[in-house]
């Protein structure tokens, strides 16, 4: 049957002429038994023999490329010179069993880093408008207070983006301008839709604070601007102010000593200007000013003091 087969192989169209003595010495070389490269073609130590002997000089070319697998050598390198040439060409087009896996990895990899690239760009291509929330530092439990975010739009877009702001719990919304869209699924906050458009905007609302704060604490204001563009969703957190002391304040009083001075009455006044019809008591706020001070409480709220 071995003598068929290798007979058949000499006569085969696909087969090489291989170099007997190169693929002995590249054995050795390797150190490896005709065993194991036997088991690692398929046939047997008497056929492993009889090619280190050039008892049967052209192989499948099948077989070759297996052979060459197992000495861990290119194809190339086992054939005899006449054949290198062909061998090449013929590498080329069927490459060997390793060569093939090789190649596998290197599209899967290629494939892979692509897809990737076209994720980081398309996410790059997304842009989100900047969005700074202003709300004060200070306020008193069950006081009605103003928060503003502004977005700023980068690098000419004008796509439409949705702004998600989240309240303390507790808290209620008194007023919008522009009028919020909706409320939160859950209860727990607002949404605003913001048209495409180049230009900044700003979303105003006033809010009243938990008549349950208690004294001393803090709570937080959380959001999120989210963009939807290309079938790709983009959310960024808004920056800007968001933690208010409770206590015994007025949220024009910038840094709670109890009073409104000179430099707090202003950015008050631009507050209550770009916030006009939103429910904010300007009066109060000139009376604090104009006096010596304030004094808070919960049933009487605050007294001026003259």
């Amino acid at each position: 049957m071995e003598q068929t087969s290798e007979t058949t192989d000499k006569v085969t169209a696909a087969s090489v002429a291989i170099d007997g003595a190169r693929i002995k010495s590249v054995r050795e070389t390797k150190k490896l038994t005709q065993l194991y490269v036997a088991s690692v073609v398929g046939v047997t130590t008497d056929t492993i023999s009889r090619w280190e002997n050039n008892r049967y000089p052209s192989i499948k070319r099948d077989n070759a490329e297996k052979l060459a697998d197992a000495l861990e050598v290119p194809l190339e390198e086992i054939l005899r010179q006449e054949e290198i040439s062909h061998a090449s060409d013929t590498a080329t087009r069927a490459p060997s069993g390793r060569g093939r896996r090789r190649l596998i990895w290197a599209g899967v990899a290629a494939l892979a880093l692509l897809l990737l690239a076209v994720l980081l760009l398309t996410r790059l291509m997304v842009s989100v408008p900047t969005a700074v929330r202003w709300a004060p530092r200070f306020a008193a439990p069950g006081e009605v207070i103003p928060v503003q975010v502004k977005l700023t739009r980068k690098g000419g877009d004008n796509t439409g983006v949705i702004l998600k702001e989240k309240p303390p719990l507790g808290a209620r919304l008194v007023s919008a301008l522009p009028a919020n869209s909706a409320a939160d699924a859950t209860g727990s906050g607002t949404k605003w839709l913001i048209p495409g458009g180049s230009s900044s905007v700003a979303v105003s609302y006033t809010m009243q604070l938990p008549k349950s704060t208690t004294p001393g604490s803090e709570v937080k204001l959380l959001g999120d601007v989210v963009v939807y563009s290309g079938g790709i969703r983009r959310t960024e957190s808004v920056a800007g102010s968001g933690s208010i002391r409770v206590g015994a304040y007025h949220w024009a009083d910038a840094n709670g000593d109890g009073r409104i001075d000179d430099d707090e009455i202003m950015p008050a006044y631009y507050i209550c200007e770009e916030m006009k019809g939103l429910g904010l008591d300007w009066k109060t706020i000139e009376a604090i000013w104009s006096g010596k001070g304030y004094r808070w409480d919960a049933k009487s709220g605050y007294t001026t003091l003259k």
